[in-house]
């Protein structure tokens, strides 16, 4: 997150000589928030949060050994998919402040 709000500064946008967008961009921009608030959303209603207990008293919980083992197994296509849709908005932040 940091890298990606670095690349935005580093763009140094000014707004007096940014070029106007156009309708369809920002139709595109709207729709995709909109299909990720609506995906947040699903992930949140299908979470059981009342019936969740803390573990206590293990030796394991919190170690950054574990939850590397835990990514890089369990969770390694949701984590190479979330560094490919950063890496692409990276991209896309460059080419949409880009001046002309």
């Amino acid at each position: 997150m940091v890298l990606f709000l670095f690349v935005i500064m580093l763009m140094n946008m000014n707004t007096d000589t940014e070029p106007r967008k156009k309708k369809w961009l920002k139709f595109a921009g709207a729709f995709s928030g909109g299909c990720l608030l609506l995906v947040m959303v699903a992930a949140l209603k299908e979470a059981d949060l009342q019936n969740r207990m803390a573990q206590t008293n293990q030796g394991e919980i919190g170690l950054i050994k574990n939850l590397g083992m835990t990514l890089f197994k369990d969770y390694v296509v949701p984590f190479e998919i979330s560094s490919v849709l950063f890496l692409s908005a990276m991209v896309g932040a460059v080419v949409l402040g880009k001046k002309e």
